[in-house]
């Protein structure tokens, strides 16, 4: 009976992958030709917000003093034009900040402009260095806990309003988070261990796979027990996420006992959250690698859109 059930689900799986009409409602395909959205691109009859800088330096954090020695993070702030100075402002985290910088300030002034995004904030926030096991950015972003999220919280986000002269929402309804690969496994991790601060989330390539470094007895394969074990076995949790893979991302053509095959991780992913009922959408993207960049410049505007969705339009 397992190993009938196991090849039905791998069954569904390949079907959402490579169907040319979505499987669910919720489950799409697009590519393997991409086009750049209109949002993507400035428009000078769009008022522009602004993007302010600033430095943290790792010795000043209680969380993230310096894995492999002292370092510096840059932050960086969009306010739109159209924020007035008090207000609470809903948000949305970006990590690995500054790859964001030139493409997401764009998309947010087209689609506030046009009152199709609530008035918010971005804080994109970058790493602490490196990739992978052993890295910063590896403790930071691939670490199954709630560590990240305080951080977040406790650190960066009171600095964020002291310096920009924002307000952010305390409701997290109106707070989302967003990456690509780790980063995006970051951003999911941050909803599920604190919903009470996060309860939307978008994903590019998300490393739903074994890339955890310290090992954590809590998720011996990392990332890949949120499909294999936490999300199947857990209440649903008050999370909405937009997600997306490429059909060439990372170790496609890795078996399971690899628990390195991105697209596997994000199919299961995908399937775990439809049958626990999550409030999801997911794409598959074919010809597409990972964190593709045609890909981004397709989909960001609608991703954002839709994650998004039900919350008030100033």
């Amino acid at each position: 009976m397992k190993a009938r059930k196991k090849l039905a689900f791998a069954a569904i799986c390949i079907f959402a992958a490579f169907s040319a009409t979505p499987l669910y409602a919720q489950d799409f395909v697009i590519g393997p030709a991409y086009t750049n959205a209109p949002e993507t691109r400035a428009n000078p009859e769009t008022p522009k917000g602004t993007v302010d800088h600033f430095v943290m330096e790792s010795v000043d954090s209680k969380f993230y003093p310096g894995l492999n020695g002292p370092y510096h993070r840059d932050v960086y702030v969009y306010v739109p034009k159209q924020y007035v100075s008090g207000a609470d402002a809903p948000f949305i985290v970006a990590q690995d900040g500054k790859d964001y910088t030139n493409r997401l300030p764009v998309v947010l002034d087209n689609l506030i402009a046009a009152h199709r995004l609530p008035i918010m904030i971005a804080v994109m926030i970058q790493n602490g260095g490196g990739d992978g096991r052993g890295s910063e950015r590896g403790l930071e972003y691939d670490t199954v806990s709630g560590k990240y999220a305080e951080f977040v919280e406790a650190e960066v986000l009171p600095e964020v309003e002291r310096r920009c002269h924002v307000s952010l929402t305390k409701d997290p309804n109106g707070r989302a988070t967003m990456g690509g690969s780790s980063g995006a496994a970051c951003a999911f991790t941050t909803a599920w261990f604190h919903p009470d601060l996060y309860r939307r989330v978008l994903s590019y390539s998300g490393t739903f796979v074994n890339q955890q470094s310290p090992f954590n007895p809590k998720s011996p394969h990392g990332a890949w027990d949120y499909h294999a074990r936490f999300i199947p076995q857990s209440k649903a949790k008050p999370i909405r996420i937009w997600m997306e893979v490429g059909e060439k991302d990372l170790g496609f053509d890795r078996d399971e006992a690899s628990l390195h095959n991105w697209v596997m991780a994000n199919q299961r992913m995908a399937g775990v959250l439809k049958a626990k009922g999550y409030d999801y959408r997911f794409l598959f993207a074919k010809s597409a690698g990972h964190v593709d960049r045609r890909v981004v410049a397709e989909t960001l505007p609608d991703a954002l859109l839709w994650l998004w969705a039900g919350y008030p339009i100033n």
